[in-house]
């Protein structure tokens, strides 16, 4: 029996077998990486070297982004910054058809634009919009499906600790990456915008009030500025160079902090609350990254990729094919994972087939796999957007699946396009002179 052979097998059955008994992601993922290697090179040498690439997986300056920009993320949930923005988008949205399911996708993107948090936007926005539409006279099955739709456009505008996750992994520029996600981020916002547009059309009900008056408008934005001066700052920077992106999470934080307390939604009392939180959401992250090190280690050594990537080639030579092929694994294997890990695991064994054997970017395929991850993340039945978003509408998660149907089978099809044409995915990198 071959290496290949063996490893796939230790690291399929054992990940199955601990998950199944309820044992975290992280020692799933690591432990059988850890055996495996042991039986690749021998118990001294194997237990060694996966210490060494636990290690090795967390010894990266790049990777205090992570930690620092779920800070931000953090002080801008309870800092009154969703508020702001989604007056913002009420003023946006007007006469709409559907007008405050279209203020709530807005509103998460917007937030997901500062936050860089599906789960984030799900649950600032959605709980300041569930009652307003509840008044108003809304499905809350539905009105918790376009929340719950529209929260992942955060995980592709940046900054998103996914495509963070995705530049470590990968080597690509985190900067390219960062301007890659805003238009599949913006057309994610489009397509759930167009079905709540679909679903409402026929309901004058359902319909907003008035258009905001000039100075309405011109009070919402003055208000929402400096929430949205975030994005500017930070992430322009990042793009020019002028600051790195852990650099340009520290500002963040720095930021968010300042605006938060002058909004005086939070205080000095706040931060022992606001720092614990934070730390047990990065320490997950970044404990994942570490123990997904080993795997990323034994699949290499074993030559999986190579093999796979044969395998594959033997089967088709199309590009379109085989990206068919990703997009249905991705979507069928990040239902139980969560996106981190999914893009822990599968960039080393798709990245190096795309590149080698089909001429993808690098950059358009970390967009390609971060939209199929944000769609997994709402798929149900393990869902965690998706169980956010209906508590917070004060719904069963059974009850959201069919109104989220129509959500799904549109992202799926603009996951398609996203797929088939790369310029939007590298047009504006391109542009900014970050990729060739």
């Amino acid at each position: 029996m071959n290496a290949a052979l063996i490893v796939g097998l230790i690291l399929i059955l054992g990940m199955f077998v601990l998950m199944s008994l309820g044992v975290s992601v992280s020692v799933s993922i690591g432990l059988p990486s850890a055996v495996a290697l042991v039986v690749l090179i021998g118990a001294d040498k194997g237990l060694v070297t996966a210490a060494q690439k636990i290690y090795g997986g967390i010894d990266s300056f790049p990777l205090l982004a992570i930690p620092f920009f779920v800070l931000a993320g953090t002080i801008m949930n309870k800092g009154g910054i969703a508020q702001r923005l989604i007056d913002l988008a009420r003023a946006l949205t007007g006469k709409m058809p559907g007008a405050l399911a279209q203020t709530n996708i807005i509103a998460n993107t917007l937030f997901g634009a500062i936050s860089g948090s599906a789960l984030a936007g799900a649950s600032a926005v959605g709980s300041i919009m569930a009652p307003a539409q509840r008044k108003e006279g809304y499905d809350m099955r539905f009105a918790a499906a376009a929340n719950v739709a529209s929260a992942p456009s955060g995980m592709l505008i940046p900054p998103s600790n996914t495509t963070i996750v995705y530049a470590l992994v990968s080597q690509a520029s985190v900067g390219a990456l960062f301007l890659a996600g805003y238009i599949p981020g913006l057309l994610w916002a489009f397509t759930c915008g167009v079905i709540v547009w679909w679903y409402t059309r026929k309901n004058p009900k359902l319909r907003g009030n008035r258009w905001a008056t000039p100075k309405e408008a011109l009070i919402a934005i003055w208000r929402a500025l400096p929430s949205l001066g975030l994005i500017i700052i930070v992430i322009g920077g990042i793009i020019i160079g002028f600051f790195t992106p852990t650099e340009g999470a520290v500002i963040a934080v720095l930021y968010a902090f300042i605006l938060s307390l002058a909004y005086r939604n939070v205080g000095m009392k706040d931060v022992p609350k606001i720092l614990l939180d934070a730390t047990r959401t990065s320490s997950v992250v970044i404990f994942l990254i570490a123990l997904s090190s080993i795997m990323s280690y034994v699949m290499t050594y074993s030559r999986i990729p190579k093999l796979l990537g044969e395998w594959l080639v033997s089967v088709t030579d199309s590009k379109v094919v085989f990206l068919l092929i990703m997009m249905v694994m991705l979507l069928i294997i990040g239902i139980p994972l969560d996106a981190t890990p999914a893009v822990l695991i599968f960039t080393p064994i798709f990245l190096p087939i795309a590149v080698q054997y089909y001429d993808i970017h690098p950059v358009h395929f970390g967009m390609m796999m971060v939209f199929n991850m944000g769609i997994a993340v709402i798929s149900p039945p393990s869902a965690p957007v998706l169980f956010v978003g209906a508590r917070v509408a004060g719904q069963k998660v059974e009850n959201v699946i069919k109104p989220l149907m129509p959500f799904f089978i549109a992202l799926i099809v603009m996951l398609l396009i996203i797929q088939v044409v790369p310029e939007l995915s590298l047009w504006l990198p391109r542009q900014a002179g970050l990729i060739r």
